[in-house]
């Protein structure tokens, strides 16, 4: 049997916005810190097809730590992974689908912040490959209980 990834559906799954500021966020200089929160979840659904859900929390404070805007998607995929081997399968559906819905994900914050008012916020892009194996080094050291279900926190200034 030949080895099979199709990628059959991509959608948002869930979205919000948030800018508690507002209107006093236009008339305060744009200097944001920007916490990105990036984290995935796979769901079997049967017949070799996974939902990936791949989810970006983007805080977005002042330089004193208020809160101008807070953003987050939630992007879907439903993925065929047929005939390739279980540890090949779990990397793919950790780091190749992630990949495949993070330009959607950069897409939808940039838009929303844009039809919120505020400046474009471009996502950098994310090694996915990286934060897998650094979530197998972490689940080798820690019993599975205390092992999160995020995959990455990370803070960066825009």
């Amino acid at each position: 049997m030949a080895a099979e990834f199709i990628l059959e559906r991509i959608y948002v799954k869930d979205l919000s916005f948030e800018s508690p500021r507002s209107p006093e966020v236009f008339r305060s200089q744009w200097q944001p810190n920007v916490q990105l929160d990036i984290g995935s979840k796979t769901t079997p659904l049967g017949d070799d097809r996974f939902e990936v859900v791949l989810t970006v929390t983007a805080s977005i404070r002042t330089p004193d730590a208020v809160t101008d805007a807070i953003v987050e998607v939630q992007q879907a995929g439903i993925f065929k992974l047929k005939g390739i081997p279980d540890e090949q399968r779990a990397r793919m559906l950790a780091t190749f689908c992630p990949n495949i819905l993070f330009p959607y994900i950069r897409e939808t914050v940039d838009t929303l912040m844009n039809k919120g008012g505020l400046p474009p916020l471009l996502l950098s892009p994310v090694n996915f490959e990286s934060l897998y194996e650094e979530a197998l080094k972490r689940r080798s050291e820690k019993p599975p209980s205390e092992v999160s279900a995020r995959s990455d926190k990370a803070q960066t200034e825009h």
